[in-house]
């Protein structure tokens, strides 16, 4: 692509000095993809999920976070249950391990929440943390919450924040290419080892 320009520019007129002008106004950041100083986890296979989900939660009787304390912890993937919110595995995990913390309040918006609800959300993300270092050792985390459809939010009438265990190497070409994500253990086995190292930090 170089050639091609620089020919251009110097069989064109007037096609250096519109080179120099480009290249003036142009900042060196380059395509998607080029690796840069950020980490980004890419889950291209979860934007079916993303779009289709809202549909499906028309109200609290139709929301899974609403009717997961209501069955057993098994059935529901829930680590455990605190006074006003839960911690439970993703269903669609960007990485095993990957937690969500959830009011038992059907509320969308993290304004909605009371001081206590707030403070118990913050104590349980940090314990879930604790809890995952503790049975698989992740080198890192994202923690966060997606608002609104806009802001990526799988479900967006139930606000729920995600803790999500890092290690070197995670996002490698599975999720990117093959729109795959390689996941090395069942949510079941998942769920009795995180269940038992919040025990034992308990």
């Amino acid at each position: 692509m170089g050639e091609s320009t620089n020919a251009y520019a110097s069989t064109h007129p007037g096609g250096a000095s519109q080179e120099a002008a480009d290249a003036a106004i142009t900042d060196d950041f380059e395509l998607a993809g080029v690796p840069d100083s950020f980490q980004r986890l890419w889950t291209p296979y979860r934007m079916a999920y993303i779009k289709a989900g809202q549909d499906q939660v028309k109200d609290e009787e139709s929301c899974p976070f609403c009717a997961g304390p209501t069955r057993s912890d098994e059935d529901s993937l829930i680590i455990h249950r605190g006074k006003t919110a839960y911690v439970i595995l993703n269903l669609f995990p960007y990485n095993p391990g990957h937690l969500l913390i959830c009011p038992y309040r059907h509320v969308p918006d993290y304004t909605d929440i009371t001081a206590e609800e707030t403070a118990e959300m913050a104590a349980l993300a940090q314990k879930a943390m604790r809890v995952l270092r503790h049975v698989s050792r992740p080198t890192g985390f994202n923690l966060g919450m997606n608002q609104g459809v806009t802001g990526g939010a799988g479900i967006a009438a139930h606000l729920h924040q995600h803790v999500v265990p890092r290690w070197a190497g995670d996002g490698n070409f599975f999720p990117i290419i093959a729109e795959t994500k390689a996941i090395p253990a069942t949510l079941g086995d998942i769920r009795v080892d995180l269940a038992a190292g919040w025990a034992e930090l308990d």
